[in-house]
């Protein structure tokens, strides 16, 4: 059954102060919001590794941010002296090729879904043009028109690959909350030292703090764990919810891929299971899902978003049992890793199958991302973002840190 819920109760108020515009110089400079079964503290991030459990397994999202942002000038004869527009073109998710590495990779054409800012300016919808290099030249056209969204088809000269194209014409998408347009520093300081696998048009910002010397350190942590998943972070991160009631709110859907080994590990590992980010800890609570999928004779390919709430033949699986299913659901199908997406939308009410403890950002006010953390440490997320507040905490994306233990 659907959890009925106000958004109205998970507010709080924000002081456009607080809001972090620029990162800190050094990423593990930034504070850390020690929150442990209901006892708070300040610390600073680059303790993280003296604060974690004894046999932690820590679970990354290695996804990497791609300059998605394509500005576009489209002139119009009718103005004097042939004024330009700039069209913006938001590259959400490939659509031809569906797979990203594969899209990346093409040299010729593609298709994306899109947004695109200045639409008005684009009516007559022919094609527009940006010229990357001097034998590069890319090709815009609108091949259907959806009510929130374009699929939009690029050509290109030259022979390069995509994901060179974007390199050298696209820009960062920093979150419209900075109310700033990117800088160079942002191509750098918007992506995690890890990161890895090109898709997100967000970054996993609970990694930003992480550094070389901090990764280095839980290494070389007998008593820790590592390990990383990949969920590409789409543009509905941002979205508000707009209803009164959070059962109307549609969650949006963000691919994400996990290993047999780290599955396994998932399956082996007793000890506190800890994710890096709210996108690690919605990859990870979505593989329940899918493992009971499969112990139900169903594909693994799709988390949707009221499942752990209205589906009650679940019960009594645990999630050992759930994770081997899936192991076992590659081993038959002689795969290596599992390729899923989910929908899942955390919220209080929901009882969480995997992490026992979160490291992440604080989050805008009714947002989809501070209903996961009133979800997993309950009303005491009030005192959490009330400490915060009064203890010189910085806010979203570029904001500091939590360590939240249940």
């Amino acid at each position: 059954m659907k959890p009925s819920l106000l958004i109205s109760d998970y507010t709080y108020h924000l002081p456009d102060e607080k809001i972090a515009r620029f990162p800190k110089i050094q990423r593990d400079q930034s504070k850390l919001l020690y929150y442990n079964k209901g006892s708070l503290r300040s610390c600073q991030f680059f303790e993280l590794p003296a604060l974690l459990p004894e046999d932690s397994l820590l679970v990354f999202n290695n996804t990497k941010v791609i300059p998605a942002r394509l500005l576009f000038q489209k002139k119009n004869p009718k103005q004097p002296d042939n004024v330009a527009a700039t069209i913006e073109i938001f590259c959400l998710e490939p659509i031809s090729p569906a797979n990203y590495e594969q899209c990346f990779g093409e040299q010729e054409s593609c298709i994306w879904k899109c947004t695109v800012g200045n639409l008005k300016r684009w009516k007559d919808s022919l094609p527009l043009h940006k010229t990357i290099m001097e034998d590069c030249i890319l090709t815009a056209s609108i091949i259907e028109r959806y009510e929130d969204y374009l699929h939009i088809q690029f050509r290109w000269t030259g022979g390069y690959p995509f994901a060179r194209l974007m390199e050298l014409g696209g820009a960062v998408p920093i979150p419209p909350y900075l109310k700033r347009e990117a800088t160079e520093e942002d191509s750098r300081r918007y992506q995690t030292v890890y990161a890895l696998h090109k898709g997100s048009v967000a970054a996993p910002t609970a990694g930003l703090h992480f550094t070389d010397n901090i990764l280095n350190k839980l290494k070389n942590n007998t008593k820790v764990k590592l390990s990383e998943v990949t969920l590409h972070v789409g543009a509905g991160t941002f979205r508000p919810i707009k209803t009164a009631n959070i059962d109307e709110h549609l969650m949006h859907s963000e691919p994400f891929s996990i290993s047999r080994d780290t599955l396994k590990l998932i399956a082996q590992h007793t000890g506190p299971l800890i994710a890096v980010g709210t996108t690690s800890a919605r990859t990870l609570e979505s593989l329940y899902y899918l493992g009971c999928r499969c112990l139900n004779n169903e594909p693994p390919t799709v988390v949707e978003q009221w499942e752990p709430y209205s589906d009650n033949s679940n019960v009594g699986i645990s999630h050992r049992e759930a994770i081997e299913a899936l192991l076992s659901y590659l081993d038959r199908q002689e795969l290596t890793t599992l390729y899923a997406s989910t929908q899942i939308l955390i919220l209080p009410s929901y009882r969480f199958k995997l992490i026992n403890g979160l490291i992440t950002n604080f989050h805008q006010p009714q947002s989809t991302l501070l209903l996961l953390i009133a979800a997993f440490i309950g009303e005491d997320w009030k005192k959490v973002y009330d400490y915060a507040l009064t203890h010189q905490f910085r806010f979203l994306s570029y904001g500091d840190s939590s360590l939240l233990m249940r």
